[in-house]
């Protein structure tokens, strides 16, 4: 299994705090860098810093040459299917073919109100994420698509230019809901990202993983289990261990969540230093 590490840094930070930590993770050896996706800043104090993800990753692209570049996840309550899509495959070719698309269903119901948007209960809001995925899947593949769900319609619709990365830039859907949302990694994403389960509980729902992955015929191997590690919650000396456990129960990729509070530079430079370690550990 090869093990590929990614640094996020989230929200309350300036533009150039986002670009040292981009360019630093390109230079130093990191697979990945990430932004999140919000309107509002999350936490009690909506009024904080938040910049759009996909201006974002726009620049990831052209401020980077080798690492690939995500959102850690977009919502898609956020945007229609077909805008995202198109969102997608620009950023696909500012990276030259560097993209990983991360979506989720969206949840935070207090930017939902501010901005009029439609959040919906949890079972409409997993109905549309798989709409979602069909049509995002099919204008990245088809000439053109058609499609009447419930929630999304589209007819005749053309999406040119496709991804530069065939079939599609790989798929991240996050989330740890056992019925519908491992339901909907096993059939239509690449990679899984769990947010902050235990590395048991990790086990016990890739287990559900492969259940859901024998019921649409497809062999579980084929999608990757991916973690974020927020260094909030762990001190650094302990995510190489930390690492390794989660690594026993199948996770391949870890995504280091920076602190965006206090000196950013100084937690770059101590993961940074301690990317060695976390490549070895175990």
């Amino acid at each position: 299994m090869h093990r590929r590490l990614g640094l996020k840094l989230t929200q309350d930070a300036p533009v150039t705090a986002f670009a040292d930590v981009w360019r630093t993770a390109d230079d130093a050896g990191f697979d990945h860098v990430w932004v999140m996706d919000h309107i509002a800043s999350l936490g009690p104090d909506p009024g904080r810093p938040v910049f759009d993800a996909w201006a974002m990753q726009a620049a990831m692209a052209t401020l980077t040459s080798r690492v690939r570049i995500g959102c850690m996840v977009t919502g898609n309550s956020y945007r229609h299917p077909g805008m995202l899509a198109k969102l997608a495959t620009t950023v696909d070719h500012l990276s030259g073919g560097r993209l990983e698309f991360g979506i989720g269903a969206g949840w935070n119901e207090r930017e939902h109100a501010m901005y009029g948007l439609d959040l919906g209960d949890v079972g409409t809001r997993m109905d549309r994420l798989e709409e979602a995925l069909v049509v995002i899947r099919s204008l990245w593949g088809r000439p053109t698509t058609t499609f009447h769900g419930e929630h999304y319609r589209l007819t005749d619709a053309v999406a040119e230019p496709k991804p530069l990365q065939r079939p599609h830039p790989p798929i991240w859907v996050g989330g740890s809901g056992p019925r519908r949302t491992l339901r909907l990694v096993a059939r239509y994403a690449d990679v899984w990202n769990d947010t902050e389960s235990s590395p048991e509980r990790i086990g016990e729902l890739s287990e559900v993983l492969a259940r859901h992955c024998d019921d649409v015929g497809r062999d579980p191997a084929e999608i990757r289990r991916t973690v974020q590690l927020r260094l909030r919650q762990h001190d650094l000396a302990d995510l190489p261990a930390l690492v390794a456990a989660y690594e026993a129960v199948g996770v391949s990729e870890f995504v280091i969540v920076l602190p965006s509070d206090g000196d950013v530079r100084r937690h770059l430079d101590a993961v940074v230093d301690a990317l060695p370690r976390l490549r070895s550990a175990g």
